[in-house]
């Protein structure tokens, strides 16, 4: 088991490199396969549907600096490694680039093919060299362990059909002292947003421990800020329970 896993691992690794000299890559998984999401409880509220691969125009979050709030807020700096979850039109992506800089590294990670191909696109036209754009699944974010110092889920999270087996699959992806900053509105799931309470509550039944939460100014939306549970610490996916929307 320990030499399958060191070999998984090596492929991870020259692969990583080979993106580092070449830009973007095309769109694989990452990292290994985490847990199926048959062994997860469904959310027992409404999923909203994946519409758009942009929330509100570039030029309307440029102007409240939605990307410079996150980086302050979640202490983003140069060298780290930051997972864009559920990336979309790269919004995040190309702004946060510049902020990680050349030694760090952007994992801009989504599950829709076109998006992928569009946000591919985008990140080799402006010659992003520390950005690799890759696929994920629903339940998994397939990134590779270890890696990750911040992962953003950025107006997406109502749209996550199985949130609990993603946020158990996400957690390994974390490096020691990493953080999830989660962005949303306080709407209804239904209704694209997600109450601060009942994503507190999501995130905390897979052992995920809420740091802060922060209203974003200019606009109506908040960041809550979590940290993994250690691996020692992970609830079993048969011991997670779904919270009700309240």
């Amino acid at each position: 088991m320990w030499r399958g896993a060191s070999w998984a691992m090596l492929a991870i690794a020259l692969y990583l490199a080979s993106v580092s000299q070449t830009g973007a890559a095309d769109h694989r998984f990452l990292g290994p396969a985490g847990a199926p999401a048959t062994q997860f409880p469904k959310p027992d509220r409404p999923v909203a549907d994946i519409v758009a691969p942009l929330w509100h125009s570039e030029e309307e979050r440029d102007g409240f600096d939605e990307p410079g709030q996150l980086a302050r807020l979640l202490g983003m700096r140069p060298g780290m490694t930051v997972a864009d979850i559920g990336a979309g039109s790269g919004y995040l992506t190309v702004r946060l680039s510049p902020v990680v800089g050349p030694r760090g590294r952007i994992f801009a990670q989504d599950v829709e093919a076109s998006y992928l191909k569009d946000l591919g696109e985008r990140v080799k036209a402006l010659d992003l060299k520390n950005v690799t754009v890759s696929l994920g699944e629903a339940h998994d974010p397939r990134l590779p362990p270890a890696s990750v110092d911040v992962a953003i889920l950025v107006h997406m999270y109502h749209e996550i059909s199985d949130p609990y087996a993603l946020l158990y699959n996400l957690a390994p992806a974390l490096k020691r002292g990493g953080q999830v900053g989660i962005v949303d509105t306080r709407a209804a799931t239904s209704r694209h947003g997600t109450p601060p309470e009942l994503l507190a509550c999501e995130l905390a039944a897979v052992g995920y421990r809420q740091v802060a939460v922060h209203s974003l100014a200019g606009s109506d939306t908040y960041l809550a800020i979590f940290t993994p549970p250690a691996a020692e610490a992970r609830k079993r996916p048969a011991e997670i329970a779904a919270c009700k929307a309240g």
